[in-house]
């Protein structure tokens, strides 16, 4: 055999084992997806596997017809990791999956500086309710309404280190469905997992309020790398 052909064949096979054409990198995660809202911002949160209770989060631009990542962070889920969020129930403390609108921030702390999105201060007053019985069922209130129970709802200036800064996700937002959850959002890390939100270091928080912008129609992502749950079925 000719050493040129020995050559090629050398080459061939080396680019095989690489995996990539040269010049070729990965296409974007959000390229591979069903669906991103139809929006220009796109936020997601990714775990291994629906029992990971640990990911990441990164954001990304649509730029002439291209996604392009503006960022990522390490992110924590559910204690008890992630379920499909058309069948999820409350109480579970598992992260639901799908794709999903951002209504407004909220924060004990001041908005960080460049934040566009509607941003709602929390104070004493301010709670989330989880009431299944109430007509406030899976909002914010402030202050808390006669029908909400206070043992079912969440006192949002309770969470000094989580609730520092956060991002509604529109889980079973629009239209409630009782028993299915309430109270999901991407908020700054506590301890440890969460009760069923998605949640990054204060810092890469507060990119993310600083990069977000509601004329874009920015969307949520949060789903596993693979399986039923996987990020690109949504």
């Amino acid at each position: 055999m000719r050493p040129g052909v020995v050559l090629a064949l050398v080459s061939a096979s080396s680019l095989a084992l690489l995996g990539a054409a040269p010049g070729r990198g990965p296409a974007p995660l959000p390229a591979g997806m069903a669906d991103t809202g139809g929006g220009s911002q796109l936020i997601l949160a990714q775990a291994p596997d629906t029992g990971s209770t640990e990911g990441t989060v990164s954001w990304w631009d649509l730029r002439d017809g291209q996604w392009v990542q503006a960022g990522s962070a390490p992110a924590r889920f559910g204690s008890n990791g992630l379920v499909e969020g058309a069948t999820r129930k409350q109480g579970t403390n598992t992260t639901p999956t799908g794709l999903y609108e951002l209504p407004f921030a909220f924060g004990i702390k001041t908005a960080p500086a460049g934040t566009r999105v509607a941003y709602r201060p929390v104070r004493e007053s301010s709670w989330w309710c989880q009431d299944n019985d109430s007509a406030s069922y899976n909002r914010w209130v402030d202050p808390l309404p006669a029908d909400c129970a206070a043992a079912e709802s969440e006192h949002l200036i309770d969470y000094q280190a989580q609730y520092a800064y956060g991002l509604v996700v529109a889980f079973n937002y629009a239209q409630p469905v009782r028993g299915r959850g309430a109270g999901i959002f991407l908020h700054v890390n506590g301890e440890a997992a969460t009760a069923g939100c998605v949640s990054v270091p204060e810092d890469a928080m507060q990119r993310i309020l600083g990069w977000t912008d509601p004329k874009t129609n920015p969307h949520i992502a949060i789903g596993t790398e693979s399986g039923e749950t996987a990020l690109t079925r949504y």
